[in-house]
């Protein structure tokens, strides 16, 4: 059984003309991708992710002093590791007195989760 191609000499383009068309386009425009990479960006991090775990799974609102022994860092490395998350919207943070009282926002890992599924 043979095969018949019809094959064509390379050409050389024009520059600035493209290639071939895209095949596939992405669903996700570019403002929901830039806040879905500052959230993977952000838990990229394993402590930062660890932290996520120990909010998310905590049922209310969790004091930094609380998490300062799970955690082989000191408070600095860690409050900075608490301010990413919260920098990229994944945790928010209540100050009623002298300690800050770290929650998990549900609906940026909820985002997150919805487009890898």
């Amino acid at each position: 059984m043979s095969v018949d191609f019809d094959l064509t000499p390379k050409t050389k383009r024009r520059k600035g003309e493209p290639c071939c068309e895209p095949v596939v386009y992405p669903d996700v425009d570019r403002e929901h991708a830039l806040r879905m990479a500052a959230v993977a960006k952000a838990l990229g991090d394993p402590i930062r992710l660890q932290l996520v775990d120990v909010l998310r799974r905590h049922a209310g609102k969790v004091c930094v002093a609380e998490l300062l022994p799970l955690f082989d860092v000191s408070q600095p490395t860690l409050s900075h590791h608490l301010k990413k998350l919260r920098d990229a919207g994944i945790v928010g943070v209540e100050r009623p007195g002298l300690w800050a009282y770290y929650y998990v926002h549900d609906q940026a890992l909820e985002e997150l989760s919805a487009w890898l599924a």
